[in-house]
């Protein structure tokens, strides 16, 4: 078990897909939930999708990665109108599979 997990706990990953009015700025539409991660201090990825849903994968201690599913439920970024967010795949792992959270193109 990495030094992270036994300092913090159970490390969680989940999949993620939000629903609405989320694709709202033409550069980097995904800074917001880039620089809300980072802050939590939880790893993984975020990308826009062609049928208008952010989806992304996060990684971390379990309560770090709770706080990010509620931001991405209820908060988002400025101007977004988040009607549903899906989450799948929640595990439980060993390791980290990603040094920092980026956006993927």
């Amino acid at each position: 078990m990495s030094a992270l997990a036994k300092a913090t706990g159970t490390l969680k990953s989940v999949d993620y897909e939000v629903f609405g009015r989320v694709q709202v700025f033409h550069y980097f539409p995904n800074q917001y939930t880039e620089q809300e991660a980072k802050k939590l201090g939880v790893v993984g990825w975020v990308k826009n999708t062609s049928q208008g849903t952010v989806t992304g994968q996060v990684q971390g201690p379990e309560e770090k990665v709770n706080e990010m599913k509620s931001w991405l439920s209820k908060v988002g970024s400025p101007s977004s109108r988040i009607d549903k967010t899906s989450f799948s795949n929640e595990k439980e792992i060993s390791k980290l599979d990603f040094s920092d959270f980026n956006t993927r193109y």
